[in-house]
Formats: C-alpha cells, structure tokens, sequence
C-alpha cells in the first residue's frame, strides 16, 4: 500500500465517488439497483465498490440500499392506506418475501403488524423528529420481543 499525497489524493476521489453512490441510492431507490449498475456508474468494479464503500460506510450497498427501502416503506405502511404488497413494490423491492425478511430483521417485526401497530405513531410529530424515532436499526440489530412474566 502505498502513502503520501498521490494516495491521499486517490482516496479522497474514491470518497468522493462512493458518496456520489450513496446519494444516488437515496434518490434512486424504488428502481432497480444493483452493484455491478452502481460500480459502472462510478468507474469502479463491482468488487472494489463494495469493500470501499463497506470500509466508508459500515454496511454493503446493498445493505444500505435496502435500509433506505424499509425506512420509506415504514412510513407508506403508517400512513395505511396501501397493503404490504404495494408498499414492497412502491419502495423498488422485487420480491415480497425478501422485502418481509429484511423489514422484520431491520425493525423487529413483520410490515403487517408494524402497519398495524404503527399506524397512528407519529401523528403530530414534527416529520424531522418522526424520522429519527423511526429509523430502523441496521446490521440485523432490532432487539427481539420477549414475553413478560408477570
């Protein structure tokens, strides 16, 4: 590996191009993404994209890309007037069991009982405040349900 101003200056692109990803991502997310489409856009291979953008960020593209997805689709499912079904399509999710999977790991619960449960949670909070107390827990960190012995 090496080091100075060239390396320097390199990494400082290649961040510059992996938040050029990010953002398209955020944008992007109802269509089809995928990381080979990512990394092209971003002159990069589709390997070295994901270990950059993973040492940047945290999490794989695909990772963030489908936290995006379940934070748009916690809102459409609160305001409760689409069934999961189209929620899981209006957010770019091709298949209905992976976008229940991912929901389910990411927010701890399956997307009919969030709708269910949900629907009236942020009414009267202001949308900044609401986004924050909503923001699912990324990596497969939603805490589990346990019953209470009383």
């Amino acid at each position: 590996m090496t080091t100075g101003p060239d390396a320097e200056q390199q990494r400082l692109r290649d961040l510059a191009r992996l938040r050029r990803v990010r953002d398209r991502m955020d944008r992007e997310y109802t269509r089809p993404l995928d990381v080979e489409a990512l990394a092209r856009g971003a002159n990069m291979s589709a390997g070295h994209l994901s270990r950059e953008f993973k040492r940047a960020y945290g999490e794989s593209p695909y990772a963030y890309l489908m936290t995006r997805r379940i934070e748009r689709a916690m809102a459409l499912l609160r305001r409760g007037d689409l069934s999961v079904t189209e929620v899981c399509f209006a957010v770019g999710c091709s298949s209905l069991g992976t976008f229940s999977t991912r929901f389910t790991e990411l927010v701890g619960v399956p997307p009919s009982t969030y709708r269910a449960e949900h629907a009236q949670a942020t009414d009267g909070m202001p949308s900044c405040v609401a986004k924050q107390v909503t923001r699912p827990v990324r990596n497969r960190e939603a805490p589990v349900s346990r019953a209470r012995l009383a």
